[in-house]
């Protein structure tokens, strides 16, 4: 982790060390490592105190998804004082844990972590070291502040309609993040943002990885979020969908706003067999948006699906996200944003794509996305969308998206093949087109996508 506050986060935690009397580590809300007390005490690096779980996260530097909902079981990401964690050896925790939560103005910005030993640190002890954890709050929260507010930057940035405006506007970006401008980025764009009231805007404090947000318009009437991630490396998306997750999760009533997100206990039965905090730890979790198993509504208008095991067709039924092919440095930002605003509109449009796509993955919607919406509609498939014709045209979609194939598009609709058969020769009397014919199969079957958009 790159910070201008990184000797300061250096001689708090070594305070906090100090005044307990035990080595401390300082660790953001992603479980990333920031900074560790420098406190000599054989017994504490004597190889014979370490348990599994702490071994781990020394040798590996990360922590996993499982270790993480571990320990944000003990409600850490809500309390205001220390929290004990007993040692748990079936789960490799050998050794019990403090944690001091790092807060300002009421959002979890980190934790201080050490080992509890018997008796360990008194409440005397610990009110000093939370009045210290104060201080190291504020130094993160205006640290995570300075990214939310570049809203205007990067917002410079994605509308800019010249590319010398765009090019002074990347100019000004960089400036401002300053080192943290170097390395590979991506963009994520969440849409549509359900409020537009900028009082329900989300904050780049709340989202993990992020270095800039801002809200811009979606259509007509609604509006979309866009956060510019700096990731590890261009091969590890982790951070951008772990990005989009929690903002889907906060746009679709979820607990995943104002950084606070609640206690997930049970969620790792018997305890982090495998994995590491607690002390020393750097990683972050991976935990990606599931996909929205509400998410499953028919064809233009079409049922929700078809017999068990089949493919959902049709648009999401909630915000969905996209995600832009990472690059290094922020040239290319104008081209990420369009990828990740085109993936977005994918997963709205499809969704077995989301509810979190990325612009790799989208298939043919990377073209269909680029065309106009006018060129999209085509006058021999006009006739073929009316309501009354819904059946018709899921029917046409499954059918060419099973290659032409009558068994597997029967089966993948539930009916007969003869029924199939039926439906295809209706569908090309209102179409005038041939289905035998391959470019009138393509035509047909890039105007049926082209219409979710």
């Amino acid at each position: 982790m790159t910070s201008e506050h990184r000797g300061d986060y250096e001689e708090l935690v070594d305070e906090i060390s100090e005044l307990l009397g035990a080595p401390a580590t300082l660790e953001n809300r992603d479980f990333e490592l920031i900074a560790f007390g420098a406190y000599d005490s054989e017994g504490d690096l004597d190889p014979s105190a370490l348990d599994p779980v702490r071994t781990r996260s020394i040798l590996t530097r990360r922590s996993t998804a499982a270790v993480r909902a571990w320990f944000e079981g003990f409600g850490i990401t809500r309390a205001t004082d220390p929290v004990r964690i007993p040692p748990t050896p079936e789960a490799g925790v050998l050794r019990g844990r403090i944690c001091l939560p790092v807060r300002h103005r009421g959002v979890v910005h980190g934790y201080v972590w050490l080992l509890d030993d018997d008796p360990g640190p008194s409440e005397r002890q610990l009110s000093a070291a939370m009045r210290v954890t104060a201080r190291i709050g504020a130094l993160l929260a205006d640290e995570a502040q300075h990214g939310a507010d570049l809203s205007r930057e990067l917002r410079a940035v994605l509308t800019a309609e010249r590319d010398w405006q765009r090019d002074m506007a990347v100019a000004e970006l960089r400036t401002a993040l300053g080192t943290r401008a170097d390395g590979p980025h991506t963009v994520v764009c969440v849409a549509p943002w359900p409020s537009a009231d900028p009082d329900d805007a989300p904050s780049g404090r709340a989202v993990p990885g992020a270095t800039a947000l801002c809200t811009l318009p979606w259509g007509a009437a609604d509006q979309c979020v866009a956060v510019l991630i700096r990731l590890r490396s261009t091969d590890v998306l982790t951070p951008a969908t772990t990005a989009a997750g929690r903002l889907l999760e906060r746009a679709r009533g979820g607990s995943g706003s104002g950084g606070t997100p609640g206690s997930r206990s049970g969620a790792v039965p018997g305890g982090p067999a495998t994995g590491g905090t607690g002390g020393t730890s750097s990683g972050v979790s991976g935990a990606t948006a599931s996909r929205d198993p509400g998410g499953t509504a028919g064809g233009p208008g079409g049922p929700s699906r078809g017999p068990a095991g089949a493919t959902a067709y049709g648009p999401s039924r909630g915000p969905s996200a996209g995600v832009a092919t990472p690059r290094s440095g922020l040239a290319d930002l104008g081209a990420a944003w369009w990828e990740a605003s085109a993936a977005a509109r994918a997963a709205l449009a499809e969704s077995r794509l989301g509810p979190v796509a990325q612009w790799s993955s989208i298939g043919p919607f990377r073209l269909l996305t680029a065309l106009p919406p006018d060129v999209a509609r085509d006058p021999a498939v006009h006739a073929l969308l009316f309501p009354v014709h819904q059946e018709l045209a899921r029917t046409a979609e499954v059918y060419l998206d099973c290659a032409g194939q009558a068994a597997r598009a029967a089966a993948e609709l539930g009916i007969h093949r003869q029924t199939l058969y039926y439906r295809l020769s209706r569908i090309e009397k209102l179409t005038g087109l041939d289905l035998d014919d391959g470019e009138d199969r393509l035509l047909l079957h890039m105007a049926l996508k082209a219409h979710r958009l």
